[in-house]
This record gives C-alpha cells, structure tokens and sequence, in this order.
C-alpha cells in the first residue's frame, strides 16, 4: 500500500481540513468555515436590529410599546407637533413639505387667486381643478351627492343637473358651502284636508305638463295661491321658485325629493306628490368653511360647477 493510500481524509494539501476528530479511521469531522464576507453581513444585521430598537417603535410592553429616540415633526392646524416616528405622522409631513405636497399647494393658491371667469377659461387651472376636486369631493361630498353629484331621489339633489334652488354660479355655489344650507318646507297635514292636499298636488303637476283632472287643477290652483297654503309666497304666482330663499322651480319637471318620474302614472305621481306635501321636508348642508381653507373651497366650487349643472 502507498503511502498516499494511509493518509487519513483531510490530510492532503488540496483538501479540506478537518478539526482531528477520527472514528473508525475515516469518520471525521471537517473544518469548514463559513465565509468571512458572510460572517461580516451577519454582524452587521445583528448591529442594524440593535439600532433600529433603539430609534424606532419596536418592543411590545405592556397594552403599549417602546416609541424608540427618532421623531418626526409636522403642523396641526397653526401647531406644529413633533411625535414618535410613526408612519401617518410621517404621511402628515410628507403631505406638508413633500415635493408634490408643495407643488399642489403652490397650483391651489394659484388657482384660488383667479376669478371664476378665468378659471373656467383656463385649460390648466381646469385640469387642476379636476384633479384636485374630484379628491375632495369624494372626501366630502360624495356620501350624500354620490359619485359624479347624482344625488338620491328624496335625499340629496342632485349636483349634474340645472336644477339650483340657491342659483348654480360658481360664486352661489361657493356661498353655499361656505354658509351651508337648510331647505324647509312644512307639511301641512295640520293646515290643509286631504282633497286640497290632492288638489294642489293635481296643480303642481299640470305645471310640467302632466294629465290631470281639471276640476281639482282649478282647485288646486286656488289652494296654490290661498292663503291656508301660501305656496305662492316661496314658489312666485308663475310657481318658478325664488333662489333667494331655496324655493325651488316647480316648473321644470326636475324633482329632487319626489320621486315623480319613477312612479307607474299619473294617479302614482299624484299620491307621491300629495304625501310630500303631507309629511313637509327639512334637509340640511352644513357649512364646510369649518372643515376646508377659502382655497379649497374655491376650488372644490368650480369643480362641482363643472359636473354639469353649473349656470
């Protein structure tokens, strides 16, 4: 036998070492070390975890946990407040001084400085407009005027349409969200019976147009402008409606808050138009200079101007 062939495993020069352990003669255990760039990497993450512990929010105790040593600084309102680094305060400050943030801020001043004239003129203020308006109003409005200001039949009016009770120019829509709005008309259950509650209904629909019995139209007509209804006082003689006071146009066959055009004819349409009258309405905007700046609110205007029922 050679000498080569007695070399125990781990002896030769182009092997690899083993520690010296032997069993049975050529069971042994290799040295085999991991590789130093690796050694060093993991280190490395052991150091990065140590730190990371330390400056950000990390270790549960408790019903809270460690907020760590970085922070983060951003305006409230005319506050400025420096937190514990957290993810949505850091959103609230990227939205304040990021590149984007500024950029919009700078545009919405740009915009807000216009006249109304102008803005709609203008081919980047209105796409400004849009971009930035329609994000707002799905943030504030679409809950009621839905998505593109439908509205709900009964509810909400609806925004794409010509139908304004307080007037559709941008600067009387912007009133409106400024100031807010409440539309009230009383039931009259209590002042009217129920054949002059139908007969005044049997009126107001033959103002649009719709087939109903002459004899309660001349009725109705009396009830209109009497003075146990009144109608005529909110409403004009030509039952047009005065924008000065929200009174709507009773004339235009658009119904916000009767359902007139799904109803199955024209004795449907007379009993939900008589059970409005009935019951009364009272809905309410609220004013949402307390939520949005003059800018925003500007800006949201001309973009619910331009939905389609600006005038």
């Amino acid at each position: 036998m050679s000498t080569q062939d007695n070399k125990k495993p781990g002896q030769g020069e182009d092997e690899v070492k083993t520690t010296g352990h032997f069993w049975d003669r050529d069971l042994c255990e290799y040295n085999n070390p991991l590789p130093r760039w690796w050694l060093w990497g993991f280190y490395a993450t052991v150091v990065f975890a140590l730190v990371y512990w330390i400056l950000y929010p990390a270790w549960p105790i408790g019903d809270g946990f460690t907020k760590g040593l970085a922070s983060v600084t951003y305006e409230h309102g005319d506050e400025e407040v420096t937190t514990h680094w957290n993810t949505r305060a850091l959103l609230y400050r990227d939205m304040q001084t990021g590149e984007h943030a500024v950029r919009q801020r700078d545009m919405l001043e740009q915009v807000a400085g216009m006249e109304y004239a102008e803005i709609l003129q203008d081919a980047d203020a209105m796409s400004f407009v849009n971009a930035y308006g329609q994000g707002a109003f799905g943030t504030w409005c679409v809950a009621c005027h839905q998505v593109g200001g439908a509205g709900v039949i009964g509810q909400y009016p609806n925004l794409s349409n010509d139908h304004w009770k307080w007037g559709g120019k941008p600067e009387q829509i912007e009133e409106a969200m400024v100031l807010g709005r409440i539309g009230y008309m009383p039931g009259y259950r209590d002042r009217l019976s129920e054949q002059q509650i139908n007969d005044v209904s049997a009126f107001v629909l033959s103002l649009n147009g719709y087939d109903m019995d002459a004899d309660a139209v001349e009725a109705g007509e009396r009830v209109y402008s009497g003075h146990d209804a009144g109608c005529i006082q909110c409403h004009g003689a030509a039952g047009q409606g005065i924008e000065s006071i929200g009174a709507p146009n009773l004339t235009n066959d658009l119904w916000g808050l009767v359902d007139v055009h799904g109803a199955e004819d024209d004795q449907a349409r007379l009993q939900r138009v008589s059970r409005f009258v009935h019951d009364g309405a009272e809905r309410e905007m609220p004013a949402f200079s307390e939520f949005l700046s003059d800018e925003e609110i500007k800006v949201l205007a001309a973009y619910v101007h331009s939905l389609g029922g600006g005038q």
